[in-house]
C-alpha cells in the first residue's frame, strides 16, 4: 500500500491531505461518506494520523466527491479521535491548495473555492495576486448560542461557568482564570487537563441537539479563552482541546465562529465588527459577524474567519506487510 500526502499548517496547526491512495468512497451525501469512512477505512486515518508517520495532535483530510450542487470539492476531516464536521484552519489551507493545484479556475484579486464539509457548504476566498494564492478567509455554516452561562461543580476545580456555542461543531467556551490558569504563564499541560475536564463532564451530563442532523450533535471539545470578551480593541487569546485531548495549534476556525457566536449574542461584538484571535502558539486569526442568521428555531450568525497556511512537505507513505507498529500506534 502506498499513499501520497500534501502537508500543510494553518498558525502551526497541521493539515495532511492525502493526495492519492485512498479507495474509491461509495456515492452518498458527505455524512454517509463521513460514516462509511468511519466504519470501513479507519485503519487508514489511523496509519496517517498515529505514530510514526504522524503525531498525537496530527489532523488530515482526505478529498471526496462533493454531493451539495455548486460544491467544488468535498472534504472529511480526521484526528485522533476520529472525524470532525468542521475544520477552520484546514478550510484555510484546502483554499489555498485548491488555487494552487487547480481545483478551481483561478481569478485576481479572489478566488471562491465552495467546500463541502460534513456541517455543510463553506466559502472561501482565497487572495490571488501576480497568480500566487495567499491568505484565505471563510464564511461557514450559521453558527449560535446554545447555551449561555450555565453552571457545573467540576471536580478539582469548583464551580464552573460555560457556555456553549456551534460554529459548524460544538464548543463549551470557558474562561481560563476559573482554572487557576493564566495564559503565559500556566502549563500548556494545565490549559489540557482542565479543559479535556470540562469536556468530559459535559459529555456525559449535558444533552446537545442539533436542527440539521443528530449526527452534527455532539460535544466536539473545549476552548478555554483569557476573558477578554468585552474588549473590542485588542487581541483575545484561547486555547482549544478537542477529540481526544488533541491541542490545536491555531486559534481554531470553527472554534473562533463559535466564539463570535456567543459573543454576538451576549451583544459584545455587533455585525461588521473584527475581533483578533490569538492561539496558545501566538498565530492570529481575524473574525468578524457577516450577517445574522437562523439555525433552525436558533438566532444565529455567519462569521467570516481568515488566516494564512503554508506548505511543510510532501510524502510517499508505505506499510510492510509485517509492519504491525507501522499501521499506527500513540504514545502520551
Amino acid at each position: 500500500m502506498t499513499l501520497t500526502v500534501v502537508d500543510m499548517h494553518t498558525g502551526g496547526e497541521p493539515l495532511r491531505i492525502v493526495t492519492s491512495g485512498y479507495p474509491d468512497i461509495p456515492k452518498g451525501t458527505i455524512l454517509e461518506k463521513r460514516a462509511y469512512v468511519r466504519d470501513h477505512l479507519d485503519h487508514l486515518r489511523k496509519l496517517l494520523i498515529f505514530e510514526p508517520r504522524g503525531h498525537y495532535d496530527m489532523y488530515g483530510a482526505v478529498l471526496v466527491e462533493p454531493d451539495l450542487p455548486g460544491a467544488d470539492l468535498a472534504v472529511l476531516f480526521m484526528h485522533n479521535e476520529g472525524y470532525s464536521t468542521m475544520c477552520g484552519h484546514a478550510i484555510v489551507a484546502l483554499g489555498r491548495y485548491a488555487v494552487d493545484e487547480g481545483l478551481v479556475a483561478k481569478q485576481e484579486p479572489i478566488t471562491t473555492v465552495n467546500i463541502e464539509a460534513p456541517c455543510g457548504l463553506v466559502v472561501a476566498s482565497v487572495e490571488v495576486r501576480d497568480g500566487r494564492a495567499g491568505a484565505v478567509s471563510f464564511e461557514s455554516v450559521p453558527a449560535f448560542l446554545l447555551a449561555r452561562e450555565e453552571r457545573i461543580e467540576l471536580a478539582g476545580y469548583g464551580l464552573i461557568e460555560f457556555d456553549i456555542a456551534y460554529g459548524g461543531a460544538f464548543y463549551a467556551l470557558a474562561d481560563c482564570h476559573q482554572f487557576g490558569l493564566e495564559f503565559g504563564q500556566s502549563r500548556v499541560r494545565d490549559f489540557v487537563d482542565a479543559a479535556a475536564a470540562l469536556t468530559e463532564r459535559l459529555k456525559a451530563d449535558f444533552r446537545l441537539s442539533h436542527p440539521d442532523h443528530a449526527d452534527l450533535a455532539f460535544l466536539y471539545g473545549t476552548i478555554l479563552t483569557d476573558g477578554k470578551d468585552d474588549f473590542s480593541d485588542e487581541a483575545t487569546k484561547n486555547i482549544c482541546v478537542f477529540a481526544d485531548a488533541e491541542v490545536d495549534r491555531s486559534p481554531t476556525g470553527s472554534g473562533v465562529t463559535a466564539r463570535l457566536a456567543a459573543m454576538h449574542a451576549k451583544g459584545v461584538i455587533t455585525v461588521g465588527q473584527t475581533r483578533i484571535f490569538e492561539s496558545i502558539a501566538g498565530s492570529r486569526f481575524s473574525g468578524s459577524v457577516v450577517r445574522r442568521a437562523k439555525a433552525g428555531p436558533h438566532e444565529a450568525i455567519v462569521a467570516r474567519v481568515g488566516g494564512r497556511a503554508y506548505y511543510s512537505g510532501r510524502s510517499e507513505f508505505v506499510i510492510e506487510a509485517d509492519d504491525e507498529l507501522g499501521r499506527g500506534f500513540l504514545l502520551r
